[in-house]
């Protein structure tokens, strides 16, 4: 009997792992040839494709798509977004279908230029400020502070430095990026996953808000009642205003490759500049595709600023509308500049 039971065992364990092997996708008769090198393709190029048979089967038919867009063997990669997609290739042979996957990165087929700055004037700022966000509304600045139990929202008179008013987030959170849209100030906390909606006049708290893919909040700036959210990696996602649901993102990058610590933004002239995370100096995004056509370099401004051991890096880039120029600041500088952006 114990000889029947432990037969019995071993042929339903050999029909369970039998069944089990069955159970998995088939692996593809097929891989995708691109010739896109080392992956990568400049975005100028046309994305060529072809599918390798190695055991020489009759080919009925072969369907791409790059990111569940359709595309055909030979693809003008002009109106794609930069970074990393995926290719997948539906196969149909011999009545079945079969599919394979590959990975191909796209760059920007030009370098960047390179600007560098005038300084208009220089204007007072709170040395103990840990500068994350700046933005000019109705010609009045608005800065959101970062560190733990340092971290505020204020509203400043830039000329003079005064504060107008003033609030104190709960200890636990970190401050983070902002942006004015539709009379709200909308701030990022950092590691709590958590952003704040307040009235712009008064800095009530109107409501909180969950990140959704994005696993920090950086930076924040806004067009069109679309909302950009900078996450530290070189990934800007696209909130709806009123949900604030992340509905997709851009990958910023260059001819090169891609660019990380992207952190506090602002929207100029139809373009995205970002402050990069400790390399004081900002880049210049296109936001169609993510491609950076420009880099400025702050560097020799902290040495015009008071040195002292709380000392930080270049952050906080606001345009105003009213002067049509462009302020920066640093986390914990003592002056705020007023500049003109030129070409090298």
């Amino acid at each position: 009997m114990k000889t029947f039971k432990h037969l019995t065992i071993i042929f339903l364990s050999a029909i369970l792992i039998a069944c089990g092997s069955n159970s998995g996708q088939k692996k593809s008769d097929f891989s995708i040839k691109t010739n896109a090198e080392k992956g990568n393709i400049a975005n100028n190029s046309t994305l060529k494709l072809s599918i390798e048979n190695k055991k020489g089967l009759t080919i009925d038919s072969v369907a791409y798509h790059l990111d569940g867009k359709r595309i055909n063997e030979n693809s003008d990669l002009k109106d794609f977004k930069l970074g990393k997609h995926s290719i997948e290739a539906t196969v149909y042979v011999e009545g079945e279908k079969q599919t394979t996957t590959s990975a191909v990165t796209i760059l920007n087929s030009e370098l960047p230029k390179v600007y560098t700055y005038k300084i208009i004037n220089e204007y007072p700022h709170d040395i103990t400020s840990y500068t994350q966000g700046l933005e000019f509304h109705n010609d009045t600045l608005y800065e959101s502070t970062g560190q733990h139990k340092e971290s505020k929202l204020r509203k400043l008179d830039y000329k003079t430095g005064n504060v107008i008013k003033n609030i104190d987030l709960a200890d636990e959170y970190f401050g983070e990026g902002l942006t004015i849209l539709n009379n709200k100030v909308y701030q990022l906390t950092w590691q709590k996953g958590t952003g704040f909606v307040y009235d712009v006049n008064t800095f009530e708290k109107l409501s909180s808000f969950k990140y959704g893919n994005s696993k920090e909040g950086w930076g924040l700036c806004n067009y069109n009642n679309t909302i950009y959210k900078s996450d530290g990696t070189e990934k800007i996602w696209l909130l709806d205003s009123e949900t604030l649901a992340e509905q997709e993102y851009i990958q910023v990058y260059t001819n090169k490759g891609k660019i990380v610590g992207i952190n506090e933004m602002e929207w100029i002239d139809g373009k995205i500049y970002a402050n990069r995370y400790q390399k004081d100096g900002v880049a210049i995004i296109n936001p169609k595709n993510g491609a950076v056509i420009g880099v400025v370099d702050f560097k020799p401004l902290k040495k015009l600023v008071t040195q002292h051991a709380g000392l930080d890096v270049l952050n906080g880039i606001a345009y105003n509308p009213k002067t049509k120029t462009i302020f920066v600041t640093g986390k914990r500088w003592d002056k705020l500049f007023e500049v003109e952006i030129l070409e090298k």
